[in-house]
């Protein structure tokens, strides 16, 4: 096994993925939601970095090709149960969700199968632009967990008319209740888009590796 800094950034990346569910048992909310955020989004970045920098620096390994899908699969499959676990379970959340849990477990199981012969299915372009649309989707959704807490925060204590009051602009809006709910409703909408969206094309990679799996799966081949 080679040890350069691509490959330290890959296995520090698949680290980060049970490190995001221990923040919840750790931390109460909304600092596990920050935490869990910030780390999700540093571990994202990295993806970006140890492929650029592998390729740069001509550092690609085998260990470094392992890792990697692995490292991002975790990443994924780890903050979705997180974020699933911590919602009201909307069939919105759960459905795309469903769909990429899906179609990892399926495409790990093909490559598995296919053995030496899993070079057919390379990572495609189109596959890493799912991979990037499912970090910035969950990113988004930690986000709107953050906000929601802190809107908790602020609305604690107070009774049902003077938060009416607040939001219809009877009473001054010190504790900023506005933007708040603006930015919990948001981002939850945002992230739910981007969500779905991840998952049409996750499914849509699965297919593609599927087709391209066909020949090798035909009996006496």
């Amino acid at each position: 096994m080679k040890w350069n800094l691509p490959n330290i950034l890959t296995v520090l990346r698949l680290l980060a993925a049970p490190a995001v569910a221990v923040m919840f048992l750790y931390f109460t909310r909304p600092y596990a939601d920050w935490f869990a955020l910030l780390l999700f989004v540093s571990a994202a970045v990295t993806d970006w970095f140890d492929g650029y920098l592998a390729r740069a620096w001509k550092q690609e390994t085998k260990l470094g090709t392992m890792l990697d899908p692995i490292a991002d699969k975790a990443m994924v499959v780890i903050a979705l149960m997180v974020i699933i676990g911590f919602s009201s379970w909307s069939p919105w959340l759960v459905l795309p969700a469903t769909v990429i849990l899906f179609r990892e477990v399926f495409v790990s199981g093909l490559r598995e199968y296919l053995g030496d012969t899993a070079g057919t299915l390379k990572v495609t372009k189109l596959a890493k632009w799912k991979t990037a649309l499912q970090m910035t989707a969950i990113a988004v959704l930690f986000s709107q967990g953050v906000f929601e807490h802190y809107l908790g925060m602020s609305i604690y204590g107070m009774d049902t008319d003077l938060i009416q009051s607040i939001l219809t602009g009877d009473e001054e809006d010190v504790l900023g209740l506005g933007w708040k709910i603006f930015a919990m409703e948001w981002s939850g909408r945002a992230g739910l888009v981007l969500l779905w969206f991840a998952a049409g094309l996750t499914a849509l990679t699965g297919v593609d590796y599927l087709l391209k799996a066909m020949p090798h799966l035909k009996e006496g081949r």
